[in-house]
């Protein structure tokens, strides 16, 4: 279960974020605001500056302006990292101005073909931004917010040309018929761009509260899968969960119609990120969690990476024993911060 913040001390950490740039090292995510909104949304608001100073070497100076992003040359900006200030600025001035839901609603169909931006980390950051909002509305969020879709639009990513493939009747069996891509090697820009084929599933869907419910059920069976084949990329494999939960979570932010396209989009990305990672084989054998929601969190947190704090923020959503199994597992095979 996820709980508000009230210490202010999540409040105080996006603020501090908030002078930082959305990557490091060139093209790596700033993973800090998601994981600070995962602890505080548990019960953790005491440990975000302790986890901040840890992860403080990962954080860089926030990126130059190079000009004003308008409705008339936005298009030219998008899907330029170069622009990334630009573009929350953009946003900062736009939830400034106008409600937070409607400016989500406006640019939420414009980047959504872009899921795969940024190794899917904006639309994971734009998930955890709008739960913090959603449990309390004030500047810090909203200003989150704009640099969650900032850094999306920057990275903004659409994928065409995959060829359908059939799909089944369920998400795991769909995932489970996933083909990997051939060769199976390189970064993620990489093997995104060998994804060539992918299975069809729940394309048929168009009413929004079944499409809530087949997306439920797609971040079920990616968190269930990983405790067997998260050792194909152990921090890879973790956002063909979160990615597809982040969607699930923005939904009742969003107007009704674009639930169905998320759900498809979602889709889409879970199923290449298991393409592009899963292991040829699963694993012999997996052992229960044998491990209370409370005990998960503190696992994830003593171990400290930020993937498994934010998978194990997904599988506390599941909740059930095989989530957190997965979450068990996540720990097990990643390398803790250090």
């Amino acid at each position: 279960m996820t709980m508000s913040d009230t210490s202010g001390r999540l409040d105080e950490a996006f603020e501090r974020l908030h002078t930082t740039g959305p990557e490091f090292r060139g093209w790596l995510s700033n993973h800090a605001p998601m994981v600070v909104e995962s602890l505080a949304a548990h019960g953790q608001a005491g440990a975000v500056h302790r986890w901040l100073d840890l992860y403080d070497d990962r954080l860089e100076e926030f990126p130059a302006r190079t000009e004003r992003v308008t409705d008339a040359n936005w298009r030219e900006a998008l899907g330029d990292p170069r622009r990334a200030a630009d573009w929350v600025d953009h946003f900062t001035r736009a939830v400034a101005d106008r409600p937070w839901r409607a400016v989500l609603a406006e640019w939420w169909p414009r980047l959504l073909p872009g899921l795969y931006a940024g190794a899917t980390h904006p639309v994971i950051r734009v998930g955890h931004a709008v739960r913090a909002l959603q449990a309390q509305e004030n500047e810090p969020r909203r200003t989150e917010l704009a640099h969650a879709i900032g850094y999306w639009a920057a990275r903004h990513l659409p994928v065409a040309g995959i060829e359908p493939l059939p799909g089944a009747p369920s998400a795991a069996r769909s995932l489970d018929a996933v083909p990997p891509v051939e060769p199976a090697e390189g970064g993620y820009l990489a093997r995104l761009a060998a994804v060539r084929r992918l299975p069809v599933w729940a394309d048929d869907v168009t009413d929004p509260d079944t499409a809530r419910d087949r997306l439920t059920e797609l971040v079920r069976a990616a968190t269930h899968r990983y405790a067997t084949h998260g050792h194909g990329d152990p921090t890879m494999l973790v956002h063909a969960a979160t990615a597809p939960n982040a969607v699930l979570r923005t939904l009742d932010a969003l107007p009704r119609e674009l639930w169905a396209p998320s759900l498809h989009a979602a889709w889409t990305a879970s199923a290449a990120v298991t393409a592009m990672y899963a292991p040829s084989e699963p694993a012999d054998h997996v052992p229960s969690a044998r491990l209370t929601a409370g005990e998960v969190v503190e696992l994830a947190l003593a171990h400290g990476d930020e993937h498994v704090i934010k998978f194990a923020d997904t599988a506390l959503d599941i909740g059930d024993e095989q989530a957190l199994a997965a979450a068990r597992r996540a720990v097990e095979l990643s390398d803790p911060l250090v």
